[in-house]
């Protein structure tokens, strides 16, 4: 089932169309600032984005400028500025469609449909990495293991992804912390620790009997060498 994500900051508007999808046959889930809204981005896997322009604490067009530094997750714009230069704008910052309040529930509903139908033949070419019974197709962000798809937060499938596509490369906590977190390491590996601490977690609450990542000791990490 698609994952989409709702960025409204008014609440019955958010609702309509959570309804509208949800009906539709999606799961959903909202945000009602730009600051929460990024941190959905950033923390979970969605399958496309509706976005607000004028949003709380953080602007529609920043979001979709740091998304786009992320991920190329499919992004709907959703605005009441009617302005052709202002969809220009956001199509040129990698929106893939905007949409003019007051809209049509059906037609957004069409338009989701659409885009994400577009997405699946693009995955047609998909790439899929392997390890063990773990799986990670780069194409769709989605991990398996043993055929089980396991949720992942964005920084976890992103320490697994270059652990998989690097396999047997030993990665330092500022190799990793500079390569996901995308800030200079500063010598507190907290974060590192705590998201490989929970992925390996994720994992072995699947398949309880098999070892995935290993802790190279006074270096850092890498996939389990046997």
């Amino acid at each position: 089932m698609d994952t989409i994500l709702i960025i409204e900051d008014q609440e019955d508007v958010s609702m309509m169309l959570a309804e509208a999808l949800i009906g539709a046959g999606y799961k959903v889930n909202t945000a009602f600032t730009g600051i929460d809204g990024l941190k959905e981005i950033k923390n979970n896997a969605y399958d496309l984005i509706l976005l607000d322009i004028m949003l709380p604490y953080k602007s529609g067009d920043e979001i979709l400028k740091e998304t786009r530094a992320i991920c190329e997750t499919p992004v709907i714009i959703i605005s009441a500025k009617d302005i052709v230069g202002t969809k220009i704008d956001f199509l040129k910052l990698g929106a893939d469609d905007y949409i003019t309040k007051p809209f049509d529930l059906g037609e957004v509903a069409a338009r989701v449909e659409s885009i994400l139908r577009r997405t699946r033949k693009q995955v047609q070419g998909e790439k899929v990495f392997q390890y063990k019974d773990l799986a990670l197709n780069d194409s769709t962000k989605r991990v398996t293991v043993d055929g089980t798809e396991i949720e992942l937060t964005a920084k976890e499938y992103m320490i697994l992804e270059l652990l998989l596509k690097h396999s047997g490369k030993v990665f330092t906590k500022s190799n990793l912390y500079e390569s996901v977190w995308k800030e200079e390491y500063l010598g507190d590996d907290n974060a590192v620790k705590t998201h490989i601490s929970n992925l390996r977690s994720k994992l072995k609450k699947v398949q309880p009997n098999e070892e995935y990542i290993e802790t190279v000791w006074g270096l850092g990490y890498r996939l389990f060498k046997e």
